[in-house]
């Protein structure tokens, strides 16, 4: 089994806090960066992902975002877009600086809003060899309503608070990530709260709140009016019965993209993390990304 190694990297001057899974053999490897979703961290449910990716040939990184999880920044629990995306390009260069990797085959996956990265930072890359996503959350302007005009509408003082308080640099106001509907909450679609707790291993902890500016950045932000300038080939999970954002509009973002594929699940958002979706789904990721990325390791296996 690939060991996974704790490690890290600046970005903007400021400690990302990283793991490394390498895969058999001697490189240069093809590479992959997970990118997680929403206020999420690296105890939440990655090592599936970077196990199977390493077990076909692919040196796997995944951080936390600064200000989160056991990375750098105050104040805690800040999420800002391009602050992450900034945390990408960083990751990017620290893997393409790595010996054991080819530089030229190094792909981006990402998870729930971390595809809204992806199809960002994807847009910005056009040396990627490849881009995956899953249970996408791609049109933060649609999943922000779907909890409902009512729940965007209570958001509207604490986001006002915080945005005076940072421009005035006081403490910030914080509101709950997730919560049941009919609280004050960035997410609280039925099912939405149960379905984050369920990501956190025994052992481990999730800090469920976040800067309530946030709340501004995500009503207007649409990633994936940029498909048609992601050039890397882009597979597109899509949870049929996806409750944070309207599947469709995941279904079109691989139709704009110039080399985009759609894979369908019957699965909610959640779902596609446990059993019994979550292995089919993880080996139809890597066949997309062993066919692009080439793995050696996986190449000399099939000549045994």
């Amino acid at each position: 089994m690939p060991e996974t190694h704790h490690t890290s990297f600046l970005s903007q001057g400021q400690r990302c806090a990283a793991w490394i899974t390498p895969p058999a053999g001697d490189g240069p490897h093809p590479a992959v960066v997970l990118v997680h979703g929403f206020g999420a961290t690296h105890d939440m449910r990655l090592d599936q992902y970077e196990q199977a990716f390493a077990d076909a040939g692919m040196v796997v990184l995944s951080f936390d975002f600064r200000h989160i999880g056991a990375s750098e920044g105050i104040p805690r629990q800040l999420v800002s877009v391009p602050r992450q995306l900034a945390d990408i390009d960083a990751a990017l260069a620290f893997l393409a600086g790595d010996p054991r990797v080819d530089p030229t085959r190094i792909a981006l996956w990402g998870t729930s809003m971390g595809a809204t990265h992806v199809l960002l930072a994807a847009a910005e890359h056009p040396e990627l060899a490849a881009a995956v996503v899953q249970c996408p959350v791609m049109n933060t302007m649609n999943a922000a309503f779907s909890s409902g005009l009512g729940a965007v509408a209570k958001l509207a003082g604490p986001i006002t608070s915080d945005l005076i308080r940072a421009a005035l640099r006081l403490p910030r106001r914080y509101v709950p990530l997730v919560d049941d509907p009919g609280k004050t909450a960035i997410v609280t679609v039925p099912g939405a709260k149960d379905g984050w707790y369920g990501m956190v291993p025994p052992g481990a902890s999730f800090d469920n709140r976040v800067t309530a500016s946030v709340g501004f950045e995500l009503v207007k932000l649409n990633a994936s009016r940029r498909a048609a300038s992601v050039r890397a080939p882009l597979l597109v999970c899509v949870s049929d019965h996806e409750t944070l954002m309207d599947p469709r509009i995941a279904a079109k973002t691989a139709e704009r993209a110039p080399r985009g594929t759609a894979l369908h699940y019957p699965a909610d958002h959640f779902e596609v993390y446990h059993p019994p979706l979550v292995d089919g789904i993880i080996r139809d990721q890597v066949a997309f990304l062993t066919r692009h990325l080439r793995p050696t390791a996986l190449s000399e296996a099939g000549r045994d």
